[in-house]
């Protein structure tokens, strides 16, 4: 039988500098992957995490 949809969903995290920014340290955006629990939290998560693009932390938005 199959599972039914968990309330735990996974989400991936996305460089808001990195997307906006065309001078940069290199090519590319930082992308996370994370859980996130779908009746808890219902509107998009934002986390502040190390980008290795632009060399410091940063602000990362949930991207669909």
């Amino acid at each position: 039988m199959a599972k039914s949809k968990g309330v735990r969903i996974v989400v991936t995290l996305e460089c808001t500098e990195c997307r906006s920014n065309t001078n940069k340290r290199s090519n590319g955006v930082s992308r996370y992957t994370t859980t996130k629990n779908r009746r808890n939290t219902t509107n998009r998560l934002e986390l502040s995490k190390f980008c290795t693009h632009c060399n410091k932390h940063t602000v990362h938005k949930e991207i669909k």
